[in-house]
């Protein structure tokens, strides 16, 4: 089976021949790009259009490489040697399975989702080098290898926070979402809200670019927050003509508060309506 996107995701020609090459070497799925480009979803929509089912490790700052295989819950077990539990005659009851064990472990070949891998320190990547190539790990515990029975579909997202390192690199392919163009984004739009009047369609998108344009915008804002706008103008039923006004008195921008996420760029746009005002009086 090949990734061809599904009808709730709207996916780019270039998009579809990197998940169908991942698929095919074998090799996980390195996909960046700027936060709001879908590249969470991304995992989401193969497991739909592949049939199988979705494991999700999402990384935090905190997270260590070795969560992802198992742990050991010492605690738990000396806790109950003090009951005389005869549980801890066992240390297998107390091999906590990670995510990728999850997936190794799986009957049918999952799609497992490692979200935002930069979030970790920078020996994340390289802990789970041999475990990604060799799809397989030693638990020392017990003394038992877990070899995946089938491999799984890896999809890894990053926010291009930090560099990662250049041997994890080389395992993946690699691919980078880049930010839909305005005919990419009516095609997204219109999968969230068929029907949408085609005026107010044209006036929104070409709004939403020049925001994004503005020259020293600390935060541009993404597609996420362009379908919580659309979604805002319908329930609010401003219509086109409300976009295309250019009151130099007024912020030029109809509910803001679903485009602009913080107190600078909002502060940023006042000026320019500031600037505007005195240039036309």
């Amino acid at each position: 089976m090949s990734f061809a996107g599904t009808a709730t995701y709207v996916t780019t020609d270039d998009l579809r021949v990197a998940v169908n090459a991942a698929v095919a070497l074998e090799r996980p799925l390195l996909v960046k790009g700027e936060p709001g480009t879908g590249k969470t979803i991304l995992a989401h929509e193969i497991a739909q259009a592949l049939g199988k089912p979705l494991i999700q490790w999402h990384v935090k700052s905190t997270t260590k490489a070795q969560q992802g295989l198992y742990e050991y819950d010492a605690v738990s077990r000396l806790r109950d040697s003090q009951l005389g539990d005869p549980r801890v005659h066992d240390i297998s009851n107390y091999i906590v399975k990670g995510k990728l064990w999850e997936a190794f472990d799986a009957d049918e070949a999952p799609v497992l989702l490692i979200d935002e891998i930069d979030k970790a320190d920078i020996e994340f990547p390289n802990d789970l080098l041999l475990e990604l190539d060799r799809m397989e790990f030693h638990v020392y515990e017990t003394r038992q290898v877990v070899k995946a029975r089938k491999r799984p579909v890896v999809v890894i997202t990053s926010n291009n926070e930090k560099e990662l390192p250049d041997a994890f690199l080389r395992r993946c392919f690699f691919h980078y979402i880049r930010f839909p163009d305005p005919d990419t984004m009516a095609r997204i739009v219109d999968v969230h809200f068929p029907g949408l009047k085609q005026d107010l369609l044209r006036e929104a998108l070409t709004l939403f670019y020049e925001v994004r344009d503005v020259p020293g915008l600390k935060k541009k804002p993404s597609t996420s927050e362009l379908l919580d706008w659309i979604r805002l103008l319908v329930v609010e039923d401003v219509g086109a003509d409300t976009l295309r006004e250019r009151d130099p008195k007024k912020l030029t921008l109809p509910l803001h508060g679903a485009l602009l996420k913080n107190e600078q760029d909002v502060m940023l746009f006042e000026r320019l309506a500031f600037m505007a005002r005195r240039e036309r009086g």
